[in-house]
């Protein structure tokens, strides 16, 4: 017959439970320091929420026609100031053809 093992009684203050983390903390900017985060993320946040309904609405349905995401095309304006058009089908290729990398590498 197996032996039954006394529980350990807790140390003061300690209830007995689990450890509430198993790793150790790690900040939402990384390893290591803040550097420009928080300024990053504030222009970030105020990039994407600026944009009136009608030209969110306008942008959505452009997008859609080309094959893109309503992001990609954003982020095509953001970041190089083209509004993509039909014409620019190597351009949207290329876009496409980054989801489907980056979405392969999701999956490794």
């Amino acid at each position: 017959m197996a032996r039954r093992r006394k529980p350990v009684p807790a140390a003061a203050g300690h209830n007995g439970g689990p450890p509430l983390e198993d790793r150790p903390h790690i900040p939402e900017w990384g390893t290591g320091g803040p550097g420009n985060y928080f300024a990053w993320k504030a222009v970030h946040r105020r990039a994407w929420r600026s944009t009136g309904h009608d030209t969110m609405v306008r942008r959505a349905a452009k997008a859609e026609a080309l094959g893109l995401t309503y992001e990609e095309y954003v982020l095509e304006i953001l970041e190089r100031g083209i509004y993509l058009q039909a014409e620019d089908v190597e351009r949207i290729a290329a876009i496409k053809a980054g989801r489907r990398a980056r979405r392969g590498r999701r999956h490794l």
